[in-house]
């Protein structure tokens, strides 16, 4: 059987960096071009994390998002202020769904106090998300566990590798709130869990009653020191993951965190998003 190469998956993605404009468009350019782009079968919700575009504007942020063909986002608080009024949400929200993409969470949101496990529910709820990609400290997990009953919306924790020492681990967040709502479950970051020594495809698998959410990205080393690279150049096993989430049927959010090349990322983005393209589209 001829293995089918990582070059063979960008093909099928149909994202050739040679063809990709690369010229971020400005705030006009993204009212200008409202027009839905060509459909793309996804057997999968691909989204994107805007912390891939940290460096950048909203209006900047998502004329890029718009050019790698994902309509799901989820806001980092660069993009949407936590701090934000009710009514200043409720516009960037309205702003964000005339341009045409659905705003389905925000994260990832920090939670140190009861302040902020309260502020973080209403700004969801005031921008009419579905879910919150959290990292409350352990202390408050009774309290979010009442705030999703509450506003019935979903929270997510966040793994963040082997120098967190909150949640470096899928199972380290598990053990925390097996017992809890099921609304509150799982962010399964790929990267981290690979760079914790953890096999991304058998945690989404062991934890999948829990989860909510995956952040996708590759790494350089399944150790601490592994960093982040183009989806497809790493260590992590992304043909293994993906065939992993369509046999469980999940049914959350694939959103690409790309962390590499801050000042300019979308030549990578576009290729690590068209790498699961075309690996979705030959699986």
């Amino acid at each position: 059987m001829t293995k089918t190469t990582r070059r063979d998956f960008i093909k099928f993605g149909g994202m050739s960096l040679a063809t990709l404009p690369l010229t971020i468009k400005s705030e006009s350019s993204v009212k200008n071009t409202q027009r839905k782009p060509m459909a793309i079968y996804q057997p999968l919700k691909l989204g994107l994390a805007s912390y891939t575009f940290q460096e950048f504007s909203l209006e900047d942020a998502l004329s890029m998002t718009k050019r790698l063909g994902l309509e799901r986002i989820a806001f980092r608080s660069i993009h949407l202020p936590l701090e934000s009024t009710k009514e200043q949400i409720k516009a960037v929200a309205e702003k964000v769904k005339v341009a045409g993409f659905e705003l389905y969470g925000c994260g990832v949101v920090y939670m140190k106090n009861e302040r902020e496990v309260h502020q973080a529910f209403e700004y969801a709820q005031a921008a009419g998300m579905q879910i919150i990609i959290g990292v409350p400290d352990h202390e408050l997990l009774d309290l979010v566990n009442k705030r999703v009953q509450e506003f019935d919306i979903k929270l997510a924790i966040h793994n963040h590798g082997p120098a967190d020492k909150l949640y470096p681990t899928p199972e380290s967040v598990y053990a925390k709130i097996a017992d809890l709502d099921p609304r509150l479950g799982l962010c399964l970051d790929v990267g981290h869990t690979q760079r914790a020594g953890v096999d991304p495809s058998g945690a989404a698998k062991k934890y999948s009653d829990r989860l909510l959410d995956v952040h996708i990205k590759d790494v350089t080393a399944s150790t601490a020191k592994g960093i982040p690279i183009e989806i497809g150049r790493g260590v992590v096993d992304i043909p293994k993951f993906l065939r992993t989430l369509l046999k469980l049927n999940y049914s959350g959010t694939v959103a690409l965190e790309y962390e590499k090349d801050e000042k300019d990322p979308l030549p990578g983005a576009a290729e690590s998003i068209g790498y699961v393209r075309g690996v979705l589209a030959a699986t």
